[in-house]
């Protein structure tokens, strides 16, 4: 308010006057001297809450907004007048830096935002690329030109949110150059990127691009911003605060790689990325009017900090984002069930997902799911190894697909083969770090596949079932079973942990179990082997052979009675490997011996000499239990420090006389 606004009170009268409290009429008197300049506070919003800004409310923040008044710039007129109330910031001699950048971004920004993101009506094009760059490069002169550094500026709220303008600005320009790549050529390979364009008055130049993708998908399709990105079904986020705008790059396969590749196995072809921005210039003023960026699209798996102005700060990271994009759009669900009854749209044949591509240099946990399941399965277990960052740098995760309608002897020999040969064309000199020391992780029925993975029978099935030795008629009139009576270790393979796993198969009752057991299906093609195997076998083992005529399915190929189950549960695991048991129990108050999760019973998955055994109060679906979660993330963290170590310890060296 100001004396102007208001009109002079008419006198009073004499006697009313002198009626009037004394104190009262002297706060009149100085209320209308004051020309009622009166300030009042109060506290209606917790300490330290920010008001909002252009991204979070649409409107231009407090600190703008206290930066154009103390200029006496109206808002709706800077809001209306874009250029000159920038040209009015620039010029300003009694801003700081920090002040008059920030503000200039975030006008920028909402300018922008309202002609490029609000109106959906025109299609501007280069424009738009060009409006995005200013407001990063005004966000770049407040981060890295202003009148003190980064770290000064740590506890800043302003910095914080100058930075999110600046992600925001890349964002955008990351997702526009790349739909104007797209135009040119609907499919883009990584090595068309690496160039300068020429996009209006700005020329930009990609001066690094770090993105790996397998030999199998070498080609992008799409980019996906991931700061508005909302995730369900996921208990976490996990990523790594920095500078640079996440991003989702988004491969497809390439048609022209040979089929045979294949066998190295398949990226998921969601890849986090990081994209930072930079205006090279020798001084501030240079900054504000060049018309050059570099642009740098890192994979933040391999890059941590980024240096910038002779500043190393951490680069931004969304780990999360590209492993729930991928889940989303899977269709793992259906497929899943589809496959169990033997569904045409099932998976009919394991196939080995990377959640990254293939680093030497980093151990391999590989998951197997348990039956009617599919990677999905793991989707807190897997977020939460790769949202830890001692993990995150030690290990590389690969999880098996694979048809759980199929009998465990043929999963177990079908992803013994495709590990094998992912290994082979991935690391053939088996002489990286990733393909020594892995770990198999596996749930239900997994955990069953794993143990096999990991158990050398040598020739103690072929003589229990058939007393053949090697070189034996019988055993050449038999070569047939090869596959799945003798069984070997894993190469590489020197942990392994086994949640909620019936190792010596679970009963086969209750009226869902049944259930469910007569819908599962065989492929046809596999139920007619198995009947042939079955007859190769009748002479010597008739009850074995009656087993499978009545089409092995997984669920009766891990009932109790089983006669592969019975004889596999007896193996013992190969030396060198160290294993874990995490047993799930619904009813904590049962005694542990009759302790049940509904599915399994204790004693079938318990394993004796297991170098760790944690029992959980869960249903079957252990692997989604925090407390199972956390111990797998111990058992990894130790195993990297032991594999550390060791590898530390320099090897003896033998003495002339040895």
């Amino acid at each position: 308010m100001t004396t102007g606004e208001h009109s002079r009170p008419e006198a009073a009268p004499r006697k009313a006057w002198r009626k009037m409290p004394f104190l009262p009429a002297l706060a009149l008197c100085l209320a209308l001297l004051s020309g009622c300049a009166a300030v009042s506070v109060r506290q209606d919003r917790p300490h330290g809450e920010v008001s909002g800004d252009v991204l979070t409310t649409g409107e231009l923040g407090r600190a703008t907004r206290s930066t154009l008044m103390m200029l006496g710039i109206d808002v709706d007129h800077c809001q209306q007048a874009v250029d000159d109330c920038l040209q009015r910031l620039r010029t300003s001699a009694v801003l700081s830096r920090e002040e008059r950048f920030s503000a200039m971004a975030e006008i920028a920004l909402a300018d922008a935002m309202a002609l490029h993101e609000k109106d959906k009506t025109q299609d501007w094009g280069d424009q738009a690329i060009a409006d995005y760059l200013e407001v990063a490069q005004y966000a770049y002169a407040y981060l890295f030109r202003g009148e003190h550094t980064p770290a000064q500026r740590a506890l800043e709220d302003r910095q914080a949110t100058v930075r999110d303008f600046y992600h925001h600005a890349v964002e955008q320009l990351a997702v526009r150059l790349f739909e104007r790549r797209k135009k040119e050529q609907p499919i883009v390979e990584l090595p068309e990127l690496r160039e300068s364009r020429q996009v209006g008055t700005w020329n930009l130049t990609l001066e690094r691009m770090d993105l790996r993708l397998s030999a199998g998908a070498a080609r992008l399709s799409e980019i996906v911003p991931t700061s508005r990105m909302s995730i369900e079904g996921m208990r976490n986020v996990y990523g790594r605060d920095g500078l640079g705008a996440p991003l989702v790059a988004v491969a497809v396969p390439d048609e022209r790689v040979e089929a045979a590749d294949d066998a190295e196995g398949e990226n998921i072809g969601y890849l986090p990325a990081t994209m930072v921005v930079s205006f090279p210039a020798a001084s501030l003023d240079e900054l504000l009017v060049t018309r050059q960026a570099r642009i740098q699209v890192l994979d933040p798996y391999q890059t941590k900090t980024v240096v910038l102005e002779g500043i190393e700060v951490p680069l931004g990271a969304n780990y999360t984002a590209p492993y729930a994009l991928w889940l989303a759009r899977s269709g793992f669900g259906r497929q899943a069930i589809a496959g169990a009854l033997g569904g045409s749209r099932g998976v009919h044949e394991p196939r080995l997902f990377m959640m990254q591509p293939f680093d030497p240099n980093r151990l391999t946990v590989i998951m197997l799911h348990g039956i009617a399941s599919s990677p999905e399965a793991w989707v807190n277990m897997a977020n939460e190894v790769l949202g830890d960052e001692a993990l995150r740098d030690r290990y590389q995760v690969w999880q098996v697909y694979y048809p759980t309608n199929l009998p465990v002897g043929e999963n177990r020999k079908e992803i013994g083969e495709l590990l094998e040969a992912a290994r082979s064309s991935l690391d053939p000199g088996r002489s990286s770090a990733a393909s020594h020391d892995t770990v198999l992780i596996g749930h239900s029925m997994g955990g069953v596949l794993a143990r096999l993975l990991v158990v050398d029978s040598g020739d103690r099935l072929w003589m229990e079932l058939f007393n053949a030795p090697p070189g034996s008629p019988k055993r050449q009139r038999l070569a047939a079973l090869e596959p799945y009576l003798t069984l070997r270790p894993t190469a590489g393979v020197s942990r392994a942990i086994f949640l909620a796993s019936p190792h010596a198969g679970a009963p086969n009752s209750g009226w869902l179990l049944s259930l469910v057991a007569r819908l599962v299906r065989l492929p046809k093609t596999l139920a007619g082997r198995t009947q042939q195997f079955a007859d190769m076998i009748a002479a010597d083992q008739p009850e074995y052979a009656q087993f499978m005529r009545q089409s092995p399915n997984a669920i009766r190929a891990m009932d109790e009675n089983s006669p592969y189950i019975r004889m596999t549960s007896k193996l013992d695991i190969a030396p060198g490997v160290t294993y874990h048991s995490i047993i799930a129990r619904k009813n904590p108050d049962v005694p542990l011996e009759q302790a049940f999760d509904g599915i399994v019973p204790y004693p079938s998955a318990h394993l004796p000499g297991a170098d760790s055994e944690l029992v959980v109060t869960s249903g079957h679906s252990v692997q989604e239990n925090p407390e199972a979660i956390l111990e797998i993330r111990r058992i990894l963290r130790e195993h990297a420090r032991r594999v550390a170590e060791r590898d530390a310890t320099p090897a003896s060296v033998p003495t002339p006389s040895e």
